[in-house]
């Protein structure tokens, strides 16, 4: 019950609540309101960096959602020209997250992260088509256990300066792992061949629950 209305602090999110504290701290000085608003704010921080534990379904012949927020885009399209898969056919779901979303990152299947991708960009709002493309983002190609590929992309948004990523390259990745966060408003697309969706655009999703996709 206490995990529920205090769930566990990412790691990232530590300094942040510090800084929030002093602030709060200093704004009180000032008067009574300003350290109501200090006080806002730092609950803010601690519920955005929050990392609570999910179910996870553990069943790889389906895709669990690797992002709490909304589906945004459920499509075929041409694969990551990054990873050199511009020629291959991929369905992809896009999520996007607002600032009030958990933004920890989960695997969406077990398998071996065969690589990890990073490139610098620029920070568009992560809603838009040209996010996928233009904003700074982060790729994990996995090889799942059926052999197909799956590809998590964490895309930086307008307000995210940071992508943290938590995994390395030939490592054995289990379904709803923590795989990372992005920081402060942002999206993730998740690639993948022969599964059938299962979500629909304006779908909200949770991270490492929702299921995405079925073998």
């Amino acid at each position: 019950m206490i995990s529920k209305i205090l769930p566990k602090l990412h790691s990232e999110g530590y300094k942040f609540i510090v800084i929030a504290v002093i602030l709060t701290i200093i704004f009180n000085t000032f008067s009574n309101f300003l350290g109501f608003v200090g006080l806002v704010l730092t609950i803010w921080v601690y519920y955005f960096f929050r990392d609570p534990e999910r179910v996870i379904i553990d069943d790889n012949n389906y895709l669990v959602s690797p992002a709490d927020g909304e589906v945004i885009k459920v499509e075929e399209v041409d694969g990551p020209k990054e990873l050199g898969l511009e020629n291959k056919k991929f369905n992809k779901i896009s999520i996007f997250m607002n600032v009030f979303d958990c933004h920890v990152n989960r695997t969406p299947c077990s398998g071996l992260l065969e690589e990890i991708l990073y490139k610098p960009g620029k920070f568009f709002n992560a809603s838009l088509d040209k996010a996928s493309e233009d904003n700074e983002r982060n790729y994990y190609k996995i090889k799942d256990e059926h052999g197909n590929q799956v590809i998590l992309v964490q895309i930086a948004g307008l307000i995210a300066r940071r992508i943290v990523c938590e995994a390395n390259k030939n490592q054995e990745l289990k379904q709803g792992q923590r795989i990372g966060m992005i920081r402060f408003g942002s999206r993730a697309d998740i690639y993948y061949e022969n599964y059938r969706p299962l979500v629909k655009i304006g779908q909200k999703s949770i991270s490492g629950e929702t299921l995405l996709a079925k073998k």
